[in-house]
């Protein structure tokens, strides 16, 4: 974007209106100009076309702009000013303007729509106004980011990678499920020997016995008998370890790259590979992905224990309190397993009563947990408006609380500028986590629906505990080197600004 033609055409519209006695919403118009600089290639006043006006309110204003439905006629004005203002000036003529304003007609029944759509939202509209449910996913999915990283098989020492807790199936369902295991029905078929291997020398307990058929394959000098490669064999505990600590399933080409990477399986069949570890019972493969069985991840849990190592069990969080159900989340687990949870957890309480406990738990809290509390209560009717509504006092929750209203239609206060600025830190800092991990993804996202430099070069202002730490991620992220200089510039700012 160039600031500079952008600064110099608001200066001359303040004065064109100020001449004329012409009111003109000067920060909408700049919006405007921001985003036909960003995004259509319009680098002076006189680059404005027709179309410019419906990309801009059509297709950019739904997908970047915190702005609720009833604000379009507010928009299309101002862009009918800037109209006028392009034909006084002489940067278009009669005819061209004269076509700009029969665009603008066609336009505005049909923005509110637009505005309304959420499929229309983009990704830094997601976050700054509200986080969605699909927003939850990426909050609180294992693993994150577009593929799992089975590059280096983690250190299995307690001190310096802790398990992560899981959750475990009843053991009345395990048992049952050992009679599914072909390994265990009879069925040696072609892999009578793995099965001698792996049968023999157990007790009469089935869980028992399963454990101990765990502990063989991941322990014991198997020679090949499990996988076909000796090789491959070897390299079970580091697979299976990671499967557990990711705890949902990958695609079967990653499991394929890591054994190609960490053992020369001298072209190993990885379907072969995968339909033996599936006739173990130790592996679940679905289309193209596989993961541990609940088997699988019981054997394994008790093999660390058996090490000596700290292997927690995850709780039903839908038996929970609304903090420990936040708290849950925030730990990780797989997305279903988390959907499955948060339903439960919600068809326990009326409305009300959830929205109540969960914006008590998010009061006061940081803004991740902030974000995945007002993320369950965004999935709750009209119902739990009092509840929502009383958030309105609470510093922090008002601007979720006003979208949350707006959303359903009820009524609510427009977001102050100040309240748009603090709740767009806030969300970003939702994503610091997620940004930590993926820069490369968080970067992508930003430059497609980053927030715009005159926006971040005002958030330093903000009284938000994480302002300097969001501002340092946009320095680091935005690809755009001016936008980013900006909000580096801002975040010396805000740091300056906290010291005093």
């Amino acid at each position: 974007m160039s600031i500079e033609w952008v600064n110099q055409a608001i200066d001359d519209l303040r004065a064109w209106g100020r001449a004329r006695g012409v009111v003109v919403d000067a920060d909408e118009i700049r919006l405007l100009c921001d985003y036909a600089s960003d995004y259509l290639n319009v680098n002076e006043l006189g680059d404005f076309t027709p179309a410019t006006f419906d990309e801009l309110l059509l297709s950019i204003y739904p997908r970047k702009v915190i702005a609720p439905p009833e604000s379009a006629p507010e928009t299309v004005a101002a862009a009918r000013t800037l109209v006028d203002f392009l034909q006084q000036a002489g940067a278009v003529g009669e005819e061209t303007a004269a076509a700009m304003r029969e665009e603008l007609a066609g336009i505005e029944p049909k923005m509110p729509v637009a505005l309304a759509d959420t499929a229309n939202f983009g990704m830094a509209k997601s976050l700054f106004s509200s986080i969605g449910p699909e927003s939850l996913e990426q909050s609180v999915a294992i693993p994150s980011g577009e593929l799992p990283d089975l590059g280096e098989a983690p250190c299995d020492c307690p001190g310096c990678a802790p398990l992560p807790a899981v959750r475990l199936a009843e053991p009345d369902a395990l048992v049952a499920e050992l009679a599914n295991v072909p390994l265990l029905a009879g069925n040696a078929g072609p892999y009578r020997d793995l099965e001698e291997e792996l049968r023999r020398d157990v007790g009469d307990d089935p869980l028992q016995a399963w454990a101990e058929i765990v502990a063989h394959i991941v322990e014991r000098d198997t020679r090949g008998t499990v996988t076909g490669s000796a090789e491959l064999d070897e390299e079970l505990y580091d697979l299976f370890d990671m499967l557990y600590r990711l705890r949902a399933p990958v695609p079967v080409t990653v499991i394929g790259d890591y054994l190609e990477e960490v053992a020369d399986a001298g072209g190993a069949d990885l379907g072969a590979v995968l339909d033996r570890l599936a006739w173990c019972g130790m592996v679940a493969v679905e289309g193209e992905a596989a993961g541990l069985t609940p088997l699988a991840v019981w054997g394994l849990r008790e093999h660390y224990l058996a090490l000596g190592l700290d292997a927690p069990q995850a709780g039903d969080l839908a038996e929970a309190d609304a903090t420990g159900l936040i708290e849950g989340l925030l730990d990780g687990m797989p997305t279903d397993l988390a959907e499955e949870d948060i339903s439960r957890w919600l068809a326990g309480r009326s409305p009300v009563t959830a929205a109540a406990e969960l914006l008590a738990a998010a009061s006061g809290a940081p803004a991740v947990a902030r974000g995945i509390a007002v993320t369950i209560v965004d999935r709750l009717g009209a119902e739990a408006e009092p509840e929502v509504r009383a958030c309105l006092e609470d510093q922090e929750l008002r601007p979720h609380a006003i979208h949350w209203l707006t959303a359903r239609g009820l009524a609510a206060p427009q977001l102050s500028q100040e309240e748009l600025l603090w709740v767009s830190i806030d969300m970003l800092a939702l994503a610091l986590p997620a940004a930590e991990e993926a820069p490369e993804i968080f970067a992508e996202n930003m430059a497609a629906s980053g927030p715009p430099a005159h926006l971040i070069e005002e958030m330093w202002r903000v009284d938000h505990p994480d302002v300097v730490d969001v501002l340092e991620l946009l320095g680091r992220s935005l690809p755009d080197g001016t936008v980013a200089k900006a909000a580096r510039k801002a975040a010396f700012k805000a740091r300056s600004r906290a010291i005093r």
